[in-house]
């Protein structure tokens, strides 16, 4: 009988072990991809209009090959401008999301651009790796708030 016990509370503590685990591991996941934001045709004009932020926004389709070998750059860049202060990673899936690609003049894909309070700033067409693409949206920053501190002292 006592050998009973022991295994029952061998199994219930790996079973509690592996819930546990499972709980971390979704729960990692789901933190992963919480640093890009999904736009649609109802979210764009408002995000991206948002006072003093920089969105920069991936363009792109679900059965695009160039799309697809991206894999996970774009949450990883999410991942490493967090905590960057008015910086926020948005993507737009154009094939359900037609009339903001349309509207932002979206021919190819993967397409990236920067916006700044509500209006196009950049595009960017350099390397797609997780560095280069950091430097780019940073610079971009630095550059909307040199021109916002520029723009008020002349008030």
């Amino acid at each position: 009988m006592d050998l009973i016990l022991r295994r029952r509370r061998s199994c219930s503590s790996r079973s509690l072990v592996s819930i546990l685990l499972l709980f971390f591991l979704v729960a990692s996941i789901l933190e992963s991809s919480a640093e890009v934001l999904t736009l649609t045709a109802e979210s764009f004009n408002d995000k991206v209009k948002e006072k003093d932020t920089i969105w920069f926004v991936k363009f792109c389709v679900p059965w695009c090959k160039y799309c697809k070998n991206l894999g996970t750059l774009w949450e990883d860049l999410g991942n490493a401008v967090e905590g960057e202060d008015e910086i926020e990673i948005g993507e737009v899936d154009c094939s359900t999301s037609r009339t903001v690609c349309s509207k932002v003049d979206i021919h190819a894909y993967p397409t990236f651009k920067i916006f700044y309070d509500g209006e196009e700033v950049a595009k960017y067409t350099g390397p797609k790796d997780v560095e280069s693409l950091k430097a780019f949206v940073l610079a971009e920053a630095e550059k909307a708030a040199q021109k916002k501190l520029e723009d008020d002292s002349e008030l």
